[in-house]
């Protein structure tokens, strides 16, 4: 069960997503295949123009290119990655999905976006298409063009309308990235839980324990007390938060989910709705390198979809934040 309530905005392509062939892109000169490439206007951070020119007939090969070239640290294999993206069919001038589709051309300040892990599936994105930004550097748009058979393959969602030889351009922007070790975790003397407050052991290396205090009704407004303290920047909203969690229900104590029981580190939009709003709330302000313990009502975790199987839970969370993208 994961906590994380990413939205998928255009289901290009099905589930599972590790149907998708892993493939890693390199750019492309437009001279080297026949056919036009499109044209992409507008600065990084803003809402891209896709030109087409009329009737104009799409390159015959997938094509990367760097549109505009950012100055900051150079992504690798393994990175956490925030991104901006958005795809359209050729010669069509109206987005099929993106994280721009989610706010007006004028947005200002934080805003729904990807962040992905290079070399993991993606909810989002075709693995050639994140695998695209390996390489290339923080602030930098890349286009991506190719048949929607070579991009998406065979996770292309019948839904969709769309065929594998339908050309796809997409124009994804590298907000953010960062670097953390998989097994990493908050450093530091732990402090003892105030009074009411679950009492977290957290062995290295593994999921912590929690054990909820007996008799204590669950608290209907958000308790948060910080573990341990850490020296990093603080959080702010829009950026990729990576951490360790573990949760458990308050109401039998037994654990729903943690990140080391799916390979450690993990990452997520803070701030802007991508999770739930118990995590928005506590960890927007908080520091790198602080263990956050969360105790959330169900108003503010899953308590507003009933379909949910913690929609009556009252959850408790120890959060490690390991780094910010």
């Amino acid at each position: 069960m994961n906590y994380n309530t990413k939205r998928r905005i255009a289901a290009l392509f099905a589930v599972p997503v590790l149907l998708i062939t892993a493939a890693c892109g390199s750019d492309s000169d437009k001279n080297t295949s026949e056919g036009t490439v499109a044209e992409v206007k507008g600065k990084f951070g803003a809402q891209p123009d896709v030109v087409v020119p009329k009737d104009a007939k799409a390159a015959d090969k997938t094509v990367i290119e760097t549109v505009t070239e950012g100055s900051g640290a150079t992504v690798k294999k393994g990175d956490f990655v925030r991104l901006d993206w958005t795809v359209e069919k050729w010669q069509e001038d109206k987005p099929l999905g993106g994280t721009w589709a989610q706010q007006t051309p004028d947005a200002k300040g934080a805003h729904p976006q990807a962040v992905e892990r290079l070399g993991q599936p993606s909810q989002q994105l075709p693995e050639k298409v994140l695998n695209a930004v390996e390489g290339k550097k923080v602030g930098s748009r890349v286009l991506v063009q190719g048949s929607a058979g070579d991009l998406v393959g065979e996770n292309l969602n019948p839904q969709s309308g769309l065929k594998t030889t339908d050309t796809l351009v997409w124009v994804v922007d590298v907000a953010g990235a960062a670097a953390v070790d998989s097994k990493a975790e908050a450093k530091g003397t732990q402090a003892a839980p105030e009074a009411g407050m679950p009492v977290v052991k957290a062995p290295s290396q593994a999921a912590a324990t929690i054990t909820v205090p007996k008799g204590e009704k669950a608290p209907t407004e958000l308790k948060e007390q910080v573990l341990i303290k850490g020296t990093g920047p603080k959080v702010e909203a829009g950026q990729g938060l990576i951490a360790q969690y573990t949760g458990v229900k308050w109401e039998d104590g037994k654990k729903f989910d943690s990140s080391w029981d799916h390979g450690g580190a993990t990452a997520f939009q803070i701030g802007t709705g991508s999770v739930i709003q118990g995590w928005d709330k506590a960890l927007v302000g908080k520091n790198v390198g602080d263990r956050v313990l969360l105790v959330i009502p169900p108003a503010l975790a899953y308590g507003s979809n009933p379909s949910s199987e913690l929609a009556k839970n009252t959850l408790v969370f120890s959060v490690d934040i390991l780094g910010v993208a």
